[in-house]
This record gives structure tokens, sequence and C-alpha cells, in this order.
């Protein structure tokens, strides 16, 4: 199931043999990796500058990575997926607590990237990660094959996302955990512009929608942004008709 829902969605880019060439700049090293990894220059379009937002210091600051992690509890033996994982800002910082980790993304600079730091990574860690490009209507994975998938700054950018969590519903094992971070809907000194915000209430309405159950809503302990914390349901969801 695994290898056909690949080829649907168009195989993971695989290590390339090539070195990349390096710009000068190094981002904030995740806190799996021994040393700062340098950024892959691609020269197209603003990419070192999404790079540099991403990977920002300040990040750290008001997006609480520990924090966020956390709430995913115990990951030993689990297959977590990142969801428009970008640089793997969370990606590489969950892989020595899972068993594997997919870093999702559907923008094919960015899967080049996440390889890049791969094979950066501590030897025993490799094996646990893998990068997919996906499709922006379908995150790729297997049936159940994720035991929990996180979304962050990511979720207003999906369009039709009732529909897509609903795909996406189908790739969680029954149980699993999809934690969703998302900025709120204010005059906020970060962040996209309004276009790009789901307010909290319409987010929990969606997934709802969608066959989520809504676990936990936090609103306070990031400042910019809300965190909801769902669930698939360990049985299929019926509407009572026959």
């Amino acid at each position: 199931m695994l290898a056909a829902a690949l080829i649907a969605c168009g195989r993971n880019t695989p290590d390339t043999a090539e070195t990349p060439s390096l710009l000068p700049e190094r981002p904030a090293p995740a806190a799996t990796v021994s040393e700062p990894v340098p950024i892959p220059k691609t020269g197209e379009g603003n990419f070192e500058n999404l790079v540099a937002d991403y990977e920002s210091k300040d990040r750290g600051i008001w997006q609480k990575p520990e924090l966020v992690i956390s709430l995913l509890g115990d990951l030993t033996d689990k297959t977590v997926a990142d969801i428009g994982a970008g640089t793997g800002y969370f990606t590489f910082r969950i892989v020595p607590r899972a068993e594997k980790v997919i870093g999702i993304d559907i923008d094919e600079r960015f899967i080049r990237f996440l390889d890049s730091v791969k094979v950066r990574l501590p030897v025993r860690y490799r094996d646990r990660f893998e990068s997919r490009l996906a499709r922006p209507d379908d995150p790729c994975l297997a049936p159940d094959e994720a035991d929990a998938v996180i979304i962050v700054n990511t979720y207003g950018y999906i369009r039709q996302r009732v529909k897509y969590l609903q795909t996406l519903l189908k790739g969680i094992a029954p149980g699993g955990t999809l934690l969703i971070i998302d900025f709120k809907k204010n005059n906020l000194p970060i962040g996209p512009s309004d276009e790009f915000k789901v307010s909290l209430v319409q987010a929990e309405k969606e997934l709802e929608e969608a066959g989520f159950t809504v676990e936990k809503i936090d609103k306070e302990a990031l400042d910019y942004q809300y965190i909801i914390l769902a669930s698939k349901p360990l049985k299929p969801q019926h509407d009572g008709s026959r």
C-alpha cells in the first residue's frame, strides 16, 4: 500500500549523490544535529529568504518547539508525519524521539533541503527519516501509516481543507493524533496576512466535519498561535443512516 501511495503522489526524492553548493549563512541548528547545517543554495526565487525565516533564532522564543513536541506524548515506536515540513524545524527535533519521521512538503526545493540535512544527521538517526513530496490535495500517506501528524504554520495555506483532512484521516492509525498549530486571526507582529489565517473556531469546525475528534484547545500557551490536538476515532463514525 505504501508503494502505491508513493507512486500516485510522486516518489519521495532520493538522497542526491552530488554535494549541494552552500551559502555562507547558517540557520540555527536543530536539536538533533550536532553542529549547524549549511543552507543548500538553489538560486530559485526567494528560497534562501524562506529558509532564513523558518530557521530564525527568534522562532525558538515564540514557537516554543519543546513545548509543542511534548504535546505529542511518548513517540517511542511511533511514526510521525510533519506536513509542510519546510526546512525540518520540527521534523529533525522529533527524529530522536520516534521510530520514524516523514517530512512532507509540496515544494521540491524543501525536499532537497531535507535530504541535504539528513546526510548530516548522526548515523543512528538517518534511517529514521524520510522525505516525501506530496500534492496540494493529498499528504501522500498510506492507510494508517502515521501514528501522529503535525501541521505547523501550514493549515491556512491548505485549500478545500475539509476534503484534505478527510484524506489525511485515512493515513492516520486509529487512535492516532493530529496536532495543528497556526496563527491567531489578530493583528500580529509576525505571521502571514489574514488571507492565510483560519480562526480557531473555523479550524475546530472543519476538523469535526472531516471526522476527527477535537481533544484539546489551547489559546494561551503560545503568544501568537493557537493549538488544537485532535484524534482519529478508534472506530469509524456513523451518522445513523443505513
